[in-house]
């Protein structure tokens, strides 16, 4: 199925680009910008199982060597083994699933007309759950203790305290946040183990909440879109969005940087391992960092400068770093 997304960008809210790739955050972009020769050379980008030229991964996650990735017509990838191999699972919708998350003991994913599956176990199947909204959703993440928090268009930001079984609708009154009250697009979510929730999107906005959802706080706002977002325990912190934008935070979250531009693509995805490696996924670009963001090199190897990969994760320290992307392809970066 194909889906068109209108991105608002920068300066006036009207519709700027429309691209027929995905549901979520696949805006146009250009070339990537060189950044200098750095005599190191690029980790390579291996595939590790790719599908048709009409099919596509949008979101990957792992807890502890479990994986799951999920994408268009309704696609669910399963790995046990930190990513290193998948298959498929059967699927209740054929709708696209641009967001997933999981805990040890439950996993949701979430997408297009406010879906959202749910699971208990590893074996079991997946449910249609009740989101309570049909706007598009696209980001969903889940603790620990079963708190879980999903985002999507048109300001959508909804809550579960029970594993994603039940939904209750928690978004900022935006009329204080964002001009002429307008209820903007919000592509990432993150909530920690204590229920500190995150969310980022257009207009450059990260906001939080530490009331559940009751009150939000105003972190960040700027031009560009932002798609992708890492909330790191350990303080170290990402977004990454619209021309190249991004941001980064040394204190989890509570103030941002905007990094110096070292690309005007579009960045799609965003991690940040515990050894300094942050990787940053994009339109016809892919960008990794050795220290923490200080500096970057471009991947210029496979398909990263002609195509797309979106979503990216680790499954823990020493584990490779997995992208997802075009053509239902799952990757991994590394070492």
């Amino acid at each position: 199925m194909t889906m068109r997304t209108v991105l608002r960008g920068r300066g006036p809210r009207s519709p700027r680009i429309r691209l027929l790739v995905a549901a979520f955050a696949l805006a146009g972009a250009g070339a990537a910008e060189a950044i200098g020769g750095s005599g190191i050379t690029p980790p390579a980008v291996t595939v590790l199982l790719s599908g048709s030229a009409h099919e596509a991964q949008f979101a990957v996650a792992f807890a502890g060597q479990r994986g799951l990735a999920v994408g268009s017509g309704g696609s669910i990838m399963v790995s046990g083994d930190a990513g290193g191999s998948w298959r498929r699972e059967e699927s209740p919708t054929m709708l696209a699933l641009l967001g997933v998350d999981l805990s040890d003991t439950a996993a949701i994913a979430v997408g297009q007309e406010g879906v959202i599956l749910t699971k208990r176990s590893a074996g079991a199947k997946w449910n249609v759950g009740r989101s309570g909204t049909d706007n598009r959703l696209f980001s969903v993440a889940l603790n620990a203790r079963g708190d879980a928090l999903a985002v999507g268009a048109f300001g959508t930001v909804i809550a579960s305290h029970d594993r994603g079984e039940t939904w209750n609708r928690v978004a900022p009154d935006w009329k204080n946040m964002v001009a002429d009250g307008i209820e903007p697009h919000l592509y990432a979510a993150s909530i920690d183990s204590a229920g500190v929730m995150f969310i980022a999107g257009e207009f450059g906005l990260i906001l939080r909440s530490a009331t559940g959802g009751a009150s939000w706080q105003l972190l960040h706002k700027g031009d560009a879109s932002l798609f992708a977002m890492q909330i790191r325990d350990d303080g170290a912190s990402y977004a990454v969005g619209q021309s190249g934008t991004i941001l980064r935070s040394l204190d989890r979250g509570s103030t941002w940087t905007v990094l110096p531009p070292v690309s005007n693509a579009n960045l799609l995805g965003v991690c940040a391992a515990s050894d300094d490696r942050v990787v940053v996924t994009g339109m016809r670009d892919m960008l990794v960092s050795r220290d923490g963001g200080d500096g970057w090199e471009h991947v210029a190897t496979n398909d990263t400068t002609t195509s797309w990969y979106a979503g990216a994760a680790q499954a823990g320290p020493h584990a490779p770093i997995v992208i997802v992307g075009h053509s239902g392809q799952i990757a991994r970066v590394g070492p």
